[in-house]
């Protein structure tokens, strides 16, 4: 009987130990943490003379939907490709100020990473001028590249190769040379000198073509596009 009791007493305490099974909380779900919204450029605006090389940078802060604080990646550099950055710095409000050369183009974009490390993609970019002491004449911007798409394959046996360019100095006029072939880089001229930003080159199957634009103001001005190139089936 003694023992009857005690294994009696004993069951007992064993269920209120074990909180009847079942009564436990579910489990929180996991939010999923996703990257900042990308940041919009403000200043410089896209084409802008700055009057001094000290240039105060600004842009439209950037969201997180998890609340999670932000730090923002600022990318300058010296050519529209990005592959002469010259200057990375961060920041934790939309704004910095950062000192470069005098009468140089620049180009500038920007992306926001949370404290988790998730980033956003890059912003738009935006170029630049800096003024310099006395200069009449600022060089035109990088030619930007419209068509054929960098490194596609096309089925046809002609194309139109379409660019644009601009230059701060809004009074100049802007003529081209365009450079293409099978070499890299190209050698030789198609276009000599002419306003137009378009160009149709016939093609030949099973080949790999390269081209560039040169961009010369009405002033003795120059720069050299970057080479691009596309292929044929």
């Amino acid at each position: 009987m003694k023992n009857l009791i005690y294994l009696s007493i004993v069951g007992l305490l064993f269920i209120s130990c074990g909180g009847g099974g079942g009564d436990d909380p579910a489990p929180t779900p996991e939010v999923k943490n996703v990257a900042p919204t990308i940041p919009t450029l403000v200043t410089p605006t896209d084409n802008k003379l700055c009057v001094d090389n000290t240039v105060a940078f600004q842009w439209n802060a950037a969201t997180d939907a998890n609340k999670d604080a932000i730090v923002y990646q600022i990318q300058v550099a010296k050519d529209n490709t990005f592959a002469q950055i010259i200057k990375t710095t961060e920041a934790s409000t939309a704004n910095q100020t950062i000192a470069l050369e005098k009468n140089t183009a620049y180009y500038w974009r920007i992306k926001a990473t949370d404290s988790k490390g998730l980033s956003s993609d890059y912003s738009a970019k935006y170029k630049f001028y800096t003024a310099g002491d006395a200069v009449v004449n600022h060089l035109p911007f990088s030619p930007e590249l419209v068509e054929p798409a960098l490194n596609t394959v096309l089925s046809t046996t002609t194309a139109a190769l379409k660019w644009n360019a601009s230059d701060v100095d809004a009074t100049d006029v802007l003529t081209y040379d365009v450079y293409f072939g099978t070499t890299n880089p190209p050698t030789v001229k198609i276009v000599d000198n002419e306003s137009v930003k378009t160009k149709d080159v016939t093609l030949e199957p099973a080949k790999e073509y390269f081209w560039k634009v040169v961009v010369k103001d009405n002033k003795g001005g120059e720069t050299v596009g970057q080479v691009w190139k596309f292929k044929t089936n």
